[in-house]
């Protein structure tokens, strides 16, 4: 309190609230001067606190001006959100990270230096360069060795196809189909399993008209096969195995059985280069070259070009199986951290989640869905900054120490918040977010007037909505306060609405409604809209509407949405929600 008993100013709450801070923070006014520097702030700046307050950023750091930083503070000041960038700023010699959201005290901005961090990624850049580098040198002697500039251009191909997918057969495949007729005239690619076994999978001849004849030799081959075919050898001791003028004796050697050498002789087979595909260290199939007599022998040039394609190959395959292994982990990884949330009593609940990484199936936007040990139901919605793995690990730490704390301890949303944000600074988490913590509620009294009460607090985070019985949609807003992950000790408050049956709550994160070049309020609008005429309709139908309508086939951030319906109370829980689902500790209430 103020010597005249009145509560302090915002700014002096927030000078409180981060006076202590280790994180470098400075806060501008609306004429963009300095109202407030952390000693840690001004220390980084090279400055005193006294030497910077009441003085204009752009004229203390004139370099500044239509720079990321001046993009990035004017940008949170029109949209009223939060924003970040690293930049190198020439001046003080150093790269900077700075995080900025906007507060009825002004435009609060933390920063870091990162120099040593990108100085690091440089260095590891320039080193990943250099082996880059070494690698073209050596691809370009062995063109000069090869003498054939066309066969450079197809191990570019090869390459490139096969990195483009990573399904195996659909690489090996495309392999067969790149090196005929420029290697052979015609290709097969055989893919050792897992388990050992080998199919012949990769198939192409330069004559559509011996095609038929083609399968019906791969169709009878790894049956067919002895130990001493070149295929079999080559996946044995993993080296390749040349045949430059086919005999019968060598068609004797190589097939077992009849029908599989009438079928190989409508090929007229003259030569034969069968080259293992192996990648660090391990074995992935063989991929065979088969020329007619017109053709004849393979030059050196073209068998020391597919030996270096059989490497490309294997290192491609090695990393497609990588990626589907990456794929699987993040998919295990989403289950854990985005599971199916709880469907208690006649409460119905639905959840999307879009990520905006191409190949990896989780980021940084998270829902959740719990009953407390009262059984009241918990919901929870945020976004941690970010979009790829570090993200998604990241939001694990957050999402966890929600979902632990607002279970432990039976208090208000903003309670839950607060005590968030204190244990992310206290335990080191490096993470910012934005989140929304909602509990339903509902006592004798308003179960007996078939009603529940909402209660939300929000960090930084979209405003949820609800749709009412009649089709009106109400933005539920309450004062909200700063993002998870800065410590701030200033007041957090909490929203209350009662909420009649038949209404839909819907929880969601910016990625929905916020587009480049789109105003906020548009954005919003559209959503508003959309869930206004989804009226009616059910809960699932209605996520997948809104989310198809507002995001089509491109999503630019990640998204994660959470509706609740408030059945009737009474009776039965309707078919339409689904079974009830609750975990074993927590009963049904009492009706």
């Amino acid at each position: 309190m103020t010597p005249d008993g009145l509560a302090p100013p915002p700014n002096d709450l927030l000078v409180q609230a981060v006076e202590g801070m280790q994180r470098p923070l400075f806060v501008l006014d609306e004429d963009w001067r300095f109202a407030y520097v952390n000693p840690a702030g001004a220390t980084l700046l090279r400055r005193t606190a006294a030497d910077l307050t009441g003085r204009g950023i752009w004229e203390e750091f004139p370099e500044a001006v239509g720079g990321p930083f001046d993009e990035l503070y004017r940008q949170v000041r029109r949209s009223g959100g939060s924003g970040s960038t690293e930049a190198w700023y020439a001046p003080l010699d150093t790269w900077f990270h700075a995080d900025a959201f906007l507060t009825d005290a002004g435009l609060v901005v933390t920063y870091d230096d990162v120099t040593a961090q990108r100085r690091a990624e440089e260095e590891r850049a320039a080193a990943v360069a250099a082996r880059e580098q070494a690698a073209a040198a050596a691809a370009e002697a062995a063109a000069r060795a090869e003498t054939a500039a066309r066969h450079l251009v197809l191990l570019g191909d090869i390459s490139q196809a096969m990195t483009a997918t990573t399904d195996v057969d659909e690489a090996v495949a495309r392999l067969a189909r790149l090196v005929v007729p420029l290697l052979a005239d015609w290709c097969l690619v055989s893919v050792v399993d897992p388990d050992g076994s080998r199919r012949d999978v990769g198939r192409a001849h330069s004559d559509p008209a011996m095609v038929p004849a083609m399968h019906r030799y791969a169709d009878l081959r790894v049956r067919s096969n002895r130990p001493s075919a070149p295929v079999p050898t080559a996946l044995a001791s993993g080296r390749p195995v040349v045949l430059r003028h086919v005999t019968d004796d060598d068609v004797r050697a190589m097939v077992a059985d009849q029908a599989s050498r009438e079928a190989l002789a409508a090929l007229r087979v003259s030569a034969v280069a069968t080259f293992p595909l192996l990648a660090r260290g391990e074995l992935f199939g063989a991929f065979t070259l088969v020329n007619g007599p017109e053709r004849g022998p393979h030059t050196d040039a073209e068998l020391s070009t597919a030996e270096i394609a059989s490497r490309r190959a294997a290192l491609a395959l090695d990393n497609a199986r990588l990626a589907s292994a990456a794929q699987q982990v993040a998919e295990r990884m989403q289950h854990s951290l985005l599971s199916p949330p709880v469907q208690p009593d006649s409460l119905e609940l639905a959840v999307r989640y879009r990520p905006a990484t191409r190949g990896v199936s989780i980021g940084g936007d998270w829902y959740d869905a719990f009953l407390q040990p009262d059984g009241d139901t918990v919901l929870v919605i945020g976004d941690v900054m970010g979009h790829d793995i570090e993200a998604a690990a990241a939001m694990g730490q957050v999402k966890t120490l929600v979902r632990g704390i607002a279970f432990d301890r039976l208090e208000e949303p903003a309670g839950v918040l607060r005590r968030v944000d204190h244990a992310l600074v206290g335990l080191a988490v490096p993470a910012m977010a934005t989140a929304l913590v909602c509990r339903v509620e509902q006592d004798a009294a308003e179960r007996a007037a078939g009603v529940r009460r909402l209660r939300w607090s929000s960090a930084g985070h979209p405003d949820p909505m609800l749709l009412l019985p009649d089709g009106t949609v109400r933005d539920l807003s309450a004062p909200v306060g700063p993002p998870l992950g800065i410590g701030w000790r200033g007041p957090r408050a909490d929203g209350e609405v009662l909420v009649p049956e038949g209404a839909t709550l819907l929880l969601f994160t910016d990625g929905l409604f916020e587009r480049r070049g789109v105003p906020l309020d548009e954005g919003r609008d559209a959503v508003r809209a959309l869930l206004a005429a989804s009226a009616g309709r059910g809960l699932s139908a209605l996520c997948d509407d809104l989310l198809a309508s507002m995001l089509g086939d491109g999503v630019e951030d990640d998204v994660a949405v959470l509706a609740v319906r408030a059945h009737p109370v009474r009776g039965e829980r309707p078919p339409e929600a689904g079974p009830e689902v609750l975990p074993p500790v927590v009963g049904r209430p009492a009706r």
